[in-house]
């Protein structure tokens, strides 16, 4: 659906809808791979570990949504996130109050607001003109580009051990 400017719209509702979609899809993998097999990295070229994925996720969700639309401080360490590992328990736990916060970071912008911060040169990511709208649409091609990327890592981790998950 287009509004009057041209511009397909989708409301905070939707779009939280399939954030929480990819993020609780993500904590349910890890839940079911435990605390060995998400911490594995596959044996696939490049590939990181479930748990690491994941961590990634809460770093795009707060440097994003958090710093550059709402101006909140930040101290990412990108590459660090890919090597984390760590109890899963914890990081579901995180990733649900990462969520909360998303969701206030959502509803308190306006598609009209300026960036609170711009991103860092060195961040990878959209090479457009950023708006709040368009950092909220980086957000989500995100994760819902690492939820699947760990599915597949499941796959692959479960049939390397000759098991389910744990």
């Amino acid at each position: 659906m287009r509004n009057h400017e041209g511009d397909v719209t989708v409301s905070a509702d939707q779009f939280l809808y399939y954030v929480r979609t990819a993020v609780h899809g993500m904590c349910r993998i890890l839940e079911e791979l435990g605390d060995t097999l998400a911490n594995r990295r596959p044996d696939l070229p490049d590939a990181n570990s479930p748990y690491a994925l994941l961590e990634h996720c809460l770093g795009v969700m707060e440097y994003w949504g958090g710093h550059l639309i709402h101006g909140r401080e930040t101290n990412r360490d990108r590459p660090a996130e890919f090597r984390a590992s760590g109890p899963v328990g914890p990081l579901v736990r995180r990733a649900e109050q990462a969520l909360v916060q998303l969701e206030r970071d959502v509803r308190q912008s306006t598609a009209r607001d300026s960036l609170r911060n711009q991103p860092d040169p060195a961040v990878l990511g959209p090479d457009a003109e950023l708006t709040p709208s368009f950092v909220l649409v980086h957000v989500f091609e995100e994760l819902a580009q690492h939820h699947g990327h760990m599915e597949i890592t499941r796959d692959v981790l479960c049939r390397e051990s000759g098991a389910g998950a744990e």
